[in-house]
């Protein structure tokens, strides 16, 4: 297996167009159950090209963006170059390099799967603040709702490099449990969706880290299998991607 953080080196320009955000009702949430005001000061672990720090810069909130891949890290400084209050680091998840106890907020976006638990979790309780919270959150594609999604689901079953052994859904109950300790979690869903053409679904399909690349056997036959499920279960020339934005939150105790 490609070591994790070099693993969409070669995937930025895909991710950067095609990859979904994170609805803003999120933002409402943690303002409601975790304080969260635009003072509060936020590490983004493994904060790629910069979809979740996105939201929070939004919010008036200094974010600092850790992120191990250099192509992926540079890609979010350019995306985030309007907001002043993005500070970039070059570090992994399980050494930030970032100050003891500064972090009212450590959140990880579609990234935590990538993480050494163990040594992640000391991490972050290093460097968040008594009282801090963690988010982990990510955007889970819905696999069943469409003939499209139950198609395009098979495919990745068929064609991807090693796509059930790095998928975000074996991150579990228990893994969570493991992770947040005796301090507990809480859940919280919300609706999310893209629209793609073929040009973008095709995007879409690249920019996940198993698609097989261009040098390798399996790439022209995916790309024919993905024209032949996207031109049967298109309306209008475009198919839908449901996802739900899933959210944990809780203090490491």
């Amino acid at each position: 297996m490609i070591d994790p953080t070099h693993r969409f080196t070669t995937r930025v320009e895909n991710y950067v167009k095609y990859r979904p955000g994170y609805p803003k009702a999120i933002l409402d949430l943690l303002r409601q159950k975790c304080g969260l005001t635009p003072a509060s000061v936020i590490a983004d672990i493994g904060s790629g090209t910069g979809l979740s720090a996105k939201l929070f810069l939004a919010n008036g909130n200094r974010v600092y963006g850790v992120e191990p891949n250099r192509e992926m890290r540079e890609a979010g400084e350019k995306e985030l170059a309007r907001y002043p209050r993005f500070v970039s680091v070059a570090a992994p998840a399980e050494a930030t390099t970032l100050e003891d106890a500064g972090m009212e907020f450590v959140v990880s976006g579609q990234a935590f799967h990538w993480f050494d638990p163990e040594r992640a979790r000391a991490e972050f309780k290093r460097i968040l603040k008594p009282q801090g919270w963690v988010v982990l959150m990510w955007n889970e594609r819905r696999v069943t709702d469409t003939l499209f999604l139950r198609n395009y689901e098979r495919l990745l079953k068929t064609y991807g490099t090693d796509y059930t052994a790095v998928d975000h859904r074996r991150i579990d109950a228990a893994a969570l449990s493991a992770f947040f300790g005796r301090g507990g979690y809480q859940v919280a869903r919300f609706g999310n969706e893209q629209r793609f053409d073929f040009d973008g679904v095709r995007g879409r399909l690249l920019s996940s880290s198993y698609a097989p690349e261009v040098d390798d056997p399996n790439y022209e036959p995916m790309l024919a299998e993905l024209r032949r499920i996207f031109d049967a279960h298109n309306r209008g020339g475009f198919v839908a991607f449901a996802y739900d934005a899933n959210i944990y939150y809780g203090r490491l105790i």
